[in-house]
């Protein structure tokens, strides 16, 4: 409350100054005292009926070229501090008066319409919105809150119209974005088993950004799901290429297709020169999987403590401590059992994504971030942070135990 009285203190001396000036006018040429208003609001404020006091304070400031500023910025305080009702209230009685300029009036509808978005009035936002374009004025301000709503409202193909028309009058590139809104038009033609028209939306999204990961994993799954897995195993590897911190993402339906076509010995080699060139633990957990199969649990532990030595990671520590459950048959320490519970339950509590703009963390993949709304910046994160790694006396004293 003492915070809602402090922010309309500078609205109470506005309107005393008002009050005062008028109050030295002849009294024939005025209808109402404005002091009396004055003092009431005032009364209002003091016995905290803030939205009273509010109405008080607004009818005095007769909105002219001195005060529409003032109707402003009070209507923006209230937005950010969340009363967006106070917020609505104010930029309508603003926008109804007839003395605003055009310019003026554009403005005040540009703040009617984040109003109205803030409180999930999308219709009504988008109508006001649309009318800034009519007048030709706050036209990217418009623009890009018609792109929030559309995108809040998953309509994609409005997203892309809008997103051409921005880069248009800003010369700033939204390809990245442009892409990930034709991928999820091709999600939903995939939805309809209209796979040509899944194919047609994947091109469109790959010439609007070369390294849409995503266009290449949604392309694969379409060649592996008719059968191609040759042609599905090439284009999962430009992952690689596009960018390497999603190894980890195409690697499952990698492993599929080769299991489909039967060539294992490819496969290694190919995980082999992968890990080479990226240090990924994903790589190095399949790589362990396939040396257990093949040659053994004691040559997977061997390779697999090689590899941590380099890049200390929890996930490769669970699996490390598995194999060496397994090689004990029967004949466990305590302390190893106790030091696996441990690892599991810090990796419970641990994110596998984090956007690299804000630093969301979450458990799944989401191509949009939900804190900043931004496109491809949430990315795989090696589970093992620097107040958590694994120095030579740590890995002493886990060998020791095991």
């Amino acid at each position: 409350m003492m915070e809602l009285l402090w922010l309309l203190l500078p609205v109470a001396a506005a309107s005393g100054w008002l009050a005062a000036r008028r109050s030295a006018a002849p009294r024939d040429k005025l209808k109402v005292d404005p002091a009396s208003d004055y003092f009431r609001g005032l009364n209002f404020l003091l016995n905290e009926q803030p939205d009273k006091a509010i109405d008080v304070f607004v009818k005095m400031l007769e909105v002219d070229s001195d005060t529409v500023e003032t109707h402003l910025a009070l209507g923006n305080l209230f937005r950010r501090r969340g009363e967006v009702d106070r917020a609505i209230r104010i930029h309508q009685n603003l926008i109804a008066r007839p003395t605003l300029n055009r310019d003026q009036r554009a403005l005040a509808l540009l703040e009617l319409g984040q109003d109205y978005m803030r409180a999930g009035l999308f219709d009504r936002a988008e109508s006001l919105f649309h009318e800034l374009g009519d007048l030709n004025l706050y036209q990217e301000q418009a623009l890009s809150n018609l792109r929030i709503i559309y995108q809040q409202e998953k309509d994609w193909d409005k997203c892309l119209q809008v997103s051409k028309k921005l880069e248009q009058l800003t010369g700033k590139s939204l390809r990245i974005e442009q892409a990930h809104y034709y991928c999820e038009l091709a999600e939903q033609a995939r939805q309809k088993r209209d796979f040509a028209t899944v194919n047609n939306l994947l091109k469109k999204a790959q010439t609007c950004d070369s390294n849409c990961v995503r266009a290449t994993l949604l392309q694969g799954e379409l060649e592996a799901s008719q059968g191609t897995c040759k042609s599905a195993i090439r284009i999962y590897k430009r992952v690689e290429e596009q960018d390497p911190d999603y190894i980890s993402e195409m690697l499952p339906s990698l492993l599929h297709c080769y299991k489909e076509t039967g060539n294992r010995k490819d496969l290694f080699s190919y995980l082999r020169d992968l890990l080479a060139r990226h240090e990924n633990i994903a790589t190095a957990l399949v790589v362990t999987d396939i040396i257990e199969a093949e040659q053994g649990e004691d040559q997977a532990l061997e390779f697999l403590t090689g590899f941590l030595q380099n890049s200390p990671n929890l996930e490769g520590l669970d699996k490390l401590i598995t194999l060496n459950l397994k090689s004990r048959q029967g004949a466990t320490p305590e302390t190893l059992r106790i030091l696996k519970q441990l690892v599991e339950k810090m990796l419970s509590n641990t994110s596998a994504y984090q956007c690299v703009r804000c630093g969301y963390h979450a458990k799944t993949l989401h191509w949009q971030c939900p804190g900043c709304k931004s496109w491809s910046s949430i990315k795989p994160v090696e589970q093992l942070s620097e107040g958590h790694s694994l120095g030579v006396e740590g890995q002493g004293s886990m060998r020791q135990a095991m």
